[in-house]
């Protein structure tokens, strides 16, 4: 299997990545210390490897309405297949769900969600998650807050 991260400057230029997406070429080779054609092969193979999984822009999220966000957790009735199928489907659907994750604990489930309001937070509980038959309990912290926010 070919190793996906080769050494430090492969480090270096995800660092810098991550800083900056849209950095071109030219300049990216400049800060890690490489030549354009390098690097360019380097940031070719990342992507090829998966080790870049793709670009993405970070949108302001009241720019569409999005000013709270909870965090749910949610405990299934049962942990059998169908029950953990079904959840599953439904929350890939849902857009105001940023973010799933399965998790160990007393919980399930922990869920990142972003709504307009108290209201339509509400609305999201009763009318999606609370009407699958798989969902045992549910419970939510709002975000009153955000101190650090960090995307690799």
């Amino acid at each position: 299997m070919t190793q996906k991260i080769a050494d430090e400057m492969d480090r270096r230029i995800l660092r810098e990545l991550v800083s900056d997406a849209r950095i071109t070429n030219n300049e990216l080779a400049e800060r890690v210390g490489l030549s354009p054609s390098p690097c360019l092969r380097r940031l070719r193979r990342l992507e090829e490897t998966g080790v870049i999984r793709g670009y993405t822009a970070l949108v302001d999220p009241a720019i569409e309405g999005w000013t709270m966000t909870a965090i749910a957790t949610v405990r299934l009735s049962r942990q059998h297949e169908d029950e953990i199928v079904m959840f599953e489907e439904a929350i890939r659907g849902w857009d105001e769900v940023l973010e799933c994750h399965l998790v160990t604990g007393s919980r399930d489930y922990v869920l990142k969600v972003m709504s307009t309001g108290l209201d339509h937070y509400e609305r999201f509980i009763k009318d999606k998650i609370a009407r699958l038959k798989c969902v045992a309990s549910i419970e939510t912290s709002f975000v009153m807050n955000t101190i650090k926010e960090r995307r690799i």
